[in-house]
């Protein structure tokens, strides 16, 4: 019933179908070809006026909406420049677009290469102390020039493929002394980075402790590149992560805060300027911040929404959540990969879905007060539930915390936002108060607190949860049949979600029972040292030459493989640096 009424999501789910053949099946270019032909002459079909043709129009526009994923996933899969013959080390001109995550070692920027007459986009690699760099300037500095490599084992992240789908072929060590000339191409979008550049640097000036400037930076201006790691492994094992990162819920109260103050000075005949004049604003912080990903897709969603609105319609969510996504597929279907483009939308879903059963388990919601926080605590368990299956599939980790922190931290999240936007409006015109930057240093503080206190109840908190695609589907339908039961607690919904939950626990059975049936021996590479590792049933053991970076090894290594090969139990031991080679029923491994 509800499908049949949502024909713009069908439509959407089709597009993404054949994303998905594409990306599975690689289709040659001359079969592209024939599939461009075969897509005209659906949409010549569908423009006939027949009766025959009338009935499965539907049909029609679906397989015609699967073949433009097809096509438009193949135009949008990069190529690979294997014959490009590009030095190893060289001297290299380079500009930057944009600056990423901080390590221990180096400072991190996406950008464009130029070596020889060849043009490389590249992760830039920039050793720590040197000087910032900027998006107004041209670089020119010694180079080390690699490609990414493909990962040894299945079980390890892809960074290579990562960064494949960002149109990033190379990684480029730069040496620390950098000559630089001011460039005289500048585009629009490159003076909003350097002014927001500028504004970064002008929160460093300011008098609030490190971890408050860099939450600061974080929270409005979508620069997360500085922040220690620890407060973003609080964030993570807290459940909060999303509060941090620009998401739906900071473009929506910065909308709400704008049109606020519009309606106090715009009449009420002229209420629908006021909408139009906040996606404006709404649009020009998301070019300001860079036009993030997860930023773009909020900005559309709300203003299809708002949209709906102005046009007098009746707004439909999944309309909104339909639209938005063929928009930002077809500008690029790689997009579809993006964990955060999944989970964003899944979150929507999630809320759709169950959002409303949920509040009907709250008392009667009579006041604003009431509202807002009912609202806020469906809400955030709604996307939670919805978000929980790809979270163990990607993450392989859960808090249980996370639940009671978001409903603790979230209904003051507005504020905050509030807050935060107001300190960084202040910054940016220059404008300094002791005690206004001294108030919120306090509560941002306070609030981290909360937070580590939140992340450090580790008795709720699980990790290297295996789960494959099996069990994920099992669990969505799951949370699909969970909506019925909570609207009528009737025994056919309770006998149906029993039914779904005993086959994901026979799938997850099964798939235990299978992998701790295999034995392996494995040599892995972490930087400079080599890890030799026994499996045996569902438990492991780890040989580790350098012990020195344990917790990356643990981090990188250790947990992903206890994951993907369902291990209940690990150790961990030293092995002598001398050693080269290991012995192992009557195999022999090289460890140099």
């Amino acid at each position: 019933m509800i499908l049949q009424k949502q024909p713009l999501l069908i439509l959407a789910v089709c597009f993404i179908l054949g994303i998905l053949f594409q990306e599975k099946i690689l289709l040659s270019q001359s079969v592209v070809h024939w599939l461009v032909a075969i897509c005209l002459a659906l949409l010549v079909l569908i423009g006939f006026h027949s009766y025959f043709l009338h009935k499965i129009r539907a049909v029609l526009l679906g397989i015609l909406f699967f073949w433009a994923g097809v096509i438009l996933h193949f135009y949008h899969t990069f190529s690979s420049d294997d014959h490009l013959l590009v030095k190893k080390k060289q001297t290299i001109t380079f500009k930057i677009s944009q600056k990423l995550n901080t390590t221990e070692k180096y400072r991190k920027f996406e950008g464009t290469a130029q070596a020889g007459r060849i043009n490389l986009n590249s992760v830039f690699y920039i050793p720590k102390g040197g000087e910032d760099l900027d998006f107004i300037h041209y670089y020119k500095a010694e180079a080390y020039i690699t490609r990414p490599k493909a990962p040894q084992y299945d079980f390890q992240f892809d960074y290579a493929r990562y960064l494949k789908r960002r149109n990033i072929d190379y990684q480029i060590y730069i040496s620390k002394e950098i000559q630089s000339a001011e460039r005289n191409d500048l585009t629009v979008s490159d003076k909003l980075r350097q002014y927001r550049f500028m504004i970064l640097r002008r929160i460093d000036k300011t008098g609030m402790s490190g971890k408050t400037r860099e939450f600061l930076k974080g929270i409005i201006l979508a620069d997360r590149t500085e922040i220690d790691a620890g407060t973003v492994q609080d964030f993570n094992k807290s459940g909060l992560v999303h509060f941090l990162a620009i998401s739906g819920t900071h473009i929506v109260v910065i909308f709400g805060m704008f049109y606020f103050l519009l309606i106090r000075f715009i009449p009420l005949r002229f209420r629908k300027y006021a909408i139009i004049l906040s996606l404006v604003f709404i649009w020009l912080f998301a070019a300001f911040i860079g036009f993030g990903n997860s930023v773009l897709r909020s900005c559309i969603m709300l203003s299809i929404y708002f949209i709906f609105v102005l046009l007098q319609r009746k707004p439909d969510l999944l309309h909104a959540l339909a639209l938005s996504a063929f928009f930002i597929l077809m500008g690029d279907t790689q997009q579809l990969f993006d964990v955060g483009f999944q989970l964003s939308f899944l979150a929507v879903l999630g809320i759709y879905w169950l959002n409303q059963p949920l509040l009907t388990y709250f008392p009667k919601q009579d006041n604003y007060v009431k509202k807002i926080l009912f609202n806020t605590i469906t809400i955030s368990l709604s996307a939670q539930l919805a978000t929980f299956p790809l979270v163990l599939y990607y993450f392989h980790q859960f808090s249980l915390i996370s639940i009671i922190a978001n409903f603790v931290i979230v209904p003051f999240s507005e504020l905050i936002i509030v807050f935060s936007f107001l300190m960084t409006a202040f910054v940016s015109l220059g404008i300094s108060f002791k005690l206004i930057n001294g108030v919120y240093d306090f509560i941002i503080q306070l609030l981290l607190k909360v937070i580590h206190w939140f992340a450090e109840v580790d008795v709720l908190f699980f990790d290297n949860i295996p789960m494959n695609e099996a069990e994920v589907l099992s669990i969505f339908l799951v949370i699909f049949l969970l909506r019925f039961v909570i609207l009528k607690f009737s025994f056919k919904n309770i006998m149906n979600l029993i039914t779904v939950v005993l086959a994901f626990l026979i799938i997850r059975t099964g798939c235990n029972i299978f992998e701790n049936q295999k034995e392996e021996t494995l040599v892995q590479t972490f930087g400079k040292n080599k890890i030799f590792s026994i499996k045996t049933g569902n438990r492991a053991c780890f040989w580790i030459q350098n012990t020195e970076n344990k917790t990356d090894i643990l981090r990188y290594i250790v947990h992903p493989y206890c994951a993907a090969r369902r291990i209940d139990y690990f150790e961990i031991k030293s092995l002598s640096p001398s050693v080269q080679k290991v012995v192992f029923r009557d195999k022999i491994y090289e460890l140099k």
